[in-house]
This record gives structure tokens, C-alpha cells and sequence, in this order.
């Protein structure tokens, strides 16, 4: 049976359920998912490639081909979306920056990310943006903006500012709003004696950071916690009480990261709650095998709740799903390739569940329908579904794109072990 055909009798399918697959795909396409450049280069970026990984921040293995200037990593990332069905953002930090000036965080301008720009432009691409507060001189004592030192606050709070305008710039150019993340990695290892100090300086520092209105259309920003850091195991600054008050007074994004919570927690549980008291969210969907260790998103329950809490509750049109992970052991645009069909996938799970019967059955107290129906969808033909919609969008069905990866792997990406990089070419 072709593909199409498959599709069309799973539709009828899904049919008896008043699912129309067709609008589901529509609306599927429309859905932009911001992919992380950092997982093609190990989070090195190119304004201080010889500076140590730190923030509490670690990359694993050895795989060769990672990039080495801009372009390489542009060509990589171009790789990756020609696999990918639907067109989407690419999520930049700042130590990104492309250009041959000697220039530092706090004195970076739109001008040093032109070429992030233009290529954004020939590629149909949206940008988002983060500020790089660590991997720095000024950040290896753990502490950034919620820092004692107000010449060194100050720093950190010039950078942030650059970086939002940075992020007007790519939303005004390009048409698409970009989300500005400010997450800092500031923490002590072991218990402190004074927790609020630090938390005020945060408060205060972020408040002049965002003092300047920017158009929201432009620009929007957004503020993230983590639980702890490699470094900042007794203390973070930020937690996620510290960001959630902070966010919802402010009204700034909430960014829940997959990986920044203890173990046994999930942010699909965290969703709805927010929902009621934000005007959006910023998902940075990871998967933390043992704590924030950012491994490659697999469709696993907690990718298909998070799915299935986005769209059972309307809420896809007020969050923006960005990926965060970082793999070295294995090829690094598979890991783009991977993870990001795994998130629209499940996406287009949720989306094909009978989702106002569930809620009906839940209402009148018919619990055994709400079962028997959750747990019978999970065996309907959606594999049949996304292989149509990969066919239709034009990239591989199945694993077909692996053996374009094994091939760019051959032709492009062993060869960097061989040759010196050009920066800029």
C-alpha cells in the first residue's frame, strides 16, 4: 500500500472520531519549533573558542565533525532542516556572533550577527536569542548578575540589554518575533548564609536590564530557572519561585526547562498553571536522563504529555517550543534531525486524539471511557499519518534521512578532522 493510501484510510479512522487530519496538518505546519545551534559545535560559539565550557554546563564524547566557523554551522544546521518537515527558528547565544572585530558581550550589536540574519532571510528562517552569561572571565567565580561587585553586575547587565536589542533587530528583519532568554548561572556550591541578598541584586539587575520597552513584536523576553549547577549545588539564585514571581509581575515568558527541576518533577504538569497566570510560555524541551544532562529528545511519555498539555488546553498559540540539548557522542546533525521530528511528532500525537470526547467522558464522571479511549488511540495508525506528512513536506519518510546524514557525514564532516577551519569564507 502507498503512503498516501495508508493515509487515507487512516483518516477515515480517525474520521468516525470527528478528527478532519487534513486541518490537523495545516495547523501542524504552522507550528515553529526553535532549534538550538548549540548542540552543531558543543556549545563552544566562535567569539571565544579557546574559553572553557562553565555555567555548570557539560558536553560529553568525542564525534568528529563538529563545526568550526559560522558557516560550517549554518551549512549544518541547513542539513538538518532539509530532514525536517515544516519551517522553523534557529535559536542563537550570543557567543555566536559572526565577525572578525575583537569585541565583548556587554559591547556586541545587530551589526555582528548580519550573517545570522541574511541567512535567516534566504532560508525562510526565524531567529531567537540568548544572552551568554557564562564560559567568560567575568562569570568564573559562579556569579553574573546577582554578583557583589557592581562593576562586574554591570557588565553582565550591558550584555543582557545588547542582547535584547540583538533580539529586536532579528524580529524586526525577519518578520517573526524573536524570544530574548535571560538565564544566568549564578550559585554557590555549598549552603550560603545569606539566600535573599543575592536574589535582590538579581531582582534589581533584571529590572534594569529590562527597563527599556521594546516592541513586542518584535521582541519578547523571557526569564529562566534551573534547580542547580555543577559548581552551584547548594544554591541557585535563580529558582524557579525566584522567576516565576518575577516573570508574572513583569509579565515576561516563563522558560521551563525539561531538565531544570528536581528528578521526579515535569514541566507538562507545570502548563496549565502557568497558563492561568502568564500570557506565555517558553518550553526548552531536553531530556535530563540523570538531572540537566541534556540528552537527545525521544518521543517518551513525558514529550508526548507535553504535547498532549499544549494542545488539550489551547495553548500552542502562547507557547514557543525551543529544543535544548547537547549531544557529543553521536553525529550532531542526526541529533537535530532526531529530536526535533520526535517534538513535532509529538505534537501531531496530541493532536490526533479525540480530545473533546476524553474531556466529555471526564466531566459526566465516565471514567472508564476516558480510559478505554486514551488508551486505544495510543495504537491508531499515526505512524501512517507522519509518513504522509514528511511525503508531503517534502523530507524522507522514515529513517530514509539517515542515510543523507551517513553521506554528509562522509563527505563533509570527516573532512574537518583533516583541515584547518576558515573563519570566514
Amino acid at each position: 500500500m502507498t503512503i498516501k493510501a495508508s493515509y487515507e484510510e487512516a483518516k477515515k479512522l480517525y474520521a468516525q472520531h470527528g478528527i478532519d487530519v487534513d486541518e490537523v496538518l495545516r495547523k501542524l505546519e504552522e507550528i515553529k519549533i526553535s532549534v538550538h545551534c548549540w548542540q552543531g559545535d558543543d556549545v563552544r560559539g566562535f567569539l571565544f573558542q579557546d574559553q572553557e565550557l562553565t555555567g555548570g554546563i557539560s558536553v560529553t564524547g568525542n564525534y568528529p565533525g563538529a563545526a568550526r566557523t559560522p558557516n560550517e554551522l549554518r551549512k549544518d544546521m541547513e542539513k538538518a532542516f532539509s530532514l525536517i518537515p515544516g519551517k522553523h527558528k534557529v535559536n542563537l547565544h550570543a557567543i555566536y556572533a559572526d565577525t572578525n572585530e575583537k569585541v565583548d558581550l556587554n559591547e556586541l550589536e545587530p551589526r555582528h550577527f548580519q550573517s545570522w540574519v541574511d541567512w535567516a532571510k534566504e532560508q525562510g528562517l526565524g531567529l531567537d536569542f540568548n544572552p551568554t552569561c557564562f564560559s567568560h572571565e567575568k562569570s568564573k567565580d559562579g556569579l553574573t548578575l546577582s554578583h557583589p561587585d557592581a562593576e562586574i553586575r554591570k557588565f553582565w547587565i550591558d550584555h543582557c540589554k545588547a542582547s535584547r536589542k540583538i533580539g529586536a533587530y532579528f524580529g524586526e528583519q525577519l518578520g517573526q518575533t524573536c524570544v530574548t532568554n535571560v538565564w544566568v548561572p549564578d550559585g554557590y556550591k555549598d549552603i550560603p548564609a545569606d539566600r535573599l541578598t543575592p536574589r535582590r541584586r538579581l531582582k534589581e539587575a533584571l529590572d534594569e536590564v529590562f527597563a527599556e520597552e521594546l516592541d513586542p513584536k518584535h521582541n519578547l523576553d523571557a526569564v529562566e530557572s534551573k534547580l542547580f549547577g555543577l559548581g552551584a549545588e547548594a544554591y541557585t539564585v535563580g529558582s524557579h519561585e525566584f522567576y516565576m514571581g518575577y516573570g508574572i509581575q513583569n509579565d515576561k515568558l516563563i522558560c521551563l526547562d525539561a531538565g531544570h527541576f528536581h528528578p521526579t518533577e515535569v514541566i507538562s504538569n507545570k502548563l496549565s498553571s502557568l497558563s492561568l497566570f502568564t500570557n506565555g510560555i517558553l518550553l526548552h524541551v531536553s531530556r535530563p536522563v540523570r538531572w540537566d544532562s541534556d540528552h537527545v529528545v525521544v518521543l517518551d511519555d513525558e514529550l508526548l504529555d507535553i504535547g498532549r498539555e499544549l494542545v488539550r488546553n489551547d495553548l500552542l498559540g502562547t507557547t514557543h517550543i525551543g529544543l535544548d540539548f547537547f549531544d557529543a557522542s553521536i553525529n550532531r546533525v542526526a541529533a537535530w534531525v532526531i529530536g526535533t521530528r520526535n517534538t513535532i511528532k509529538a505534537l501531531l500525537r496530541a493532536m490526533l486524539e479525540p480530545v473533546e470526547a476524553l474531556k466529555q467522558a471526564e466531566l459526566e464522571g465516565d471514567y472508564t471511557t476516558r480510559l478505554a479511549l486514551a488508551e486505544e488511540f495510543k495504537s491508531y495508525p499515526f505512524g501512517a499519518i507522519w509518513d504522509y506528512y514528511c511525503e508531503k513536506t517534502g523530507v524522507p519518510v522514515r529513517e530514509a534521512w539517515l542515510s543523507e546524514v551517513k553521506a554528509y557525514e562522509k563527505s563533509v564532516l570527516l573532512g574537518r578532522e583533516e583541515s584547518a577551519p576558515t573563519v570566514h569564507q
